[in-house]
């Protein structure tokens, strides 16, 4: 999504986030959220805000879709909030939690546009990532990967929100790519898959209630930024996103 704006299970490392400019879809107007730790019976990310009101089959890719109509119609930040879990996490260029940031943010005259090219889903339909790409008023575009959790009271609500700039935009296809986990399952996930996070970064992970879909992020002092995303194919954890973004003096 736009900010450098990804549940039953999310570690963090805990250390103060540090105020810098944005780089993302949030500072292409947005930025992604450094949330508390999630609680391991499944209740991540249930929000204090009214959810948005969503048809009970929405999928990944319609939230995607209705969160970019709404920045258009209701107002970027707006929507940003709206959309976002209590807990979700923004880069700003350090991770920090998104409500703290957008909480007093005004909405820009022109709202960024995005636009989903693959969604990654888990077999149970609980956990996506969604990547895409973002164009920015003044003509700038990059992309964005998000992860999006669908919540006890039925609605889809984001919870990392992250991505950059890029030379040349990404395609906008008529039908994006969706993928969705196998459903045997796989090898208990929390034991089986090792994160170690760098001295000095700061990292989050986490997976879907059924084990298929497995995320991370690492953000390193000066900005720079990791994020992946995995699928599990019935054999294996297949890698589906592996997003590097630079650091700059700017972060440090």
């Amino acid at each position: 999504m736009l900010v450098t704006l990804f549940l039953a299970t999310l570690s963090l490392s805990h250390a103060s986030p540090a105020k810098a400019g944005v780089q993302s879809r949030a500072a292409r107007n947005w930025a992604p959220a450094f949330a508390g730790e999630a609680e391991r019976d499944g209740r991540r990310g249930q929000s204090a805000l009214a959810a948005p009101l969503q048809p009970r089959n929405m999928t990944p890719i319609d939230a995607e879709r209705a969160f970019a109509e709404d920045a258009r119609t209701i107002g970027q930040w707006t929507a940003f909030r709206k959309w976002s879990a209590d807990d979700a996490v923004i880069f700003v260029s350090q991770p920090i939690n998104a409500r703290e940031w957008l909480k007093d943010r005004k909405n820009p005259v022109q709202a960024i546009d995005w636009w989903p090219t693959a969604s990654y889903i888990s077999c149970d339909g609980k956990l996506a990532v969604n990547t895409g790409g973002w164009r920015r008023p003044d003509g700038k575009v990059g992309y964005f990967s998000t992860v999006w959790q669908h919540q006890a009271d039925g609605s889809w609500r984001w919870i990392s929100d992250g991505g950059d700039g890029l030379a040349k935009p990404r395609p906008v296809p008529k039908v994006p790519l969706t993928k969705v986990a196998h459903c045997s399952v796989p090898p208990s996930w929390e034991d089986d898959v090792v994160y170690v996070c760098p001295e000095n970064a700061k990292c989050g992970h986490g997976g879907g209630t059924d084990g298929t879909i497995t995320w991370d992020w690492q953000v390193a002092a000066d900005g720079s930024r990791l994020f992946r995303a995995s699928l599990w194919d019935g054999k294996r954890y297949v890698p589906v996103i592996d997003d590097k973004v630079a650091g700059s003096p700017a972060n440090k």
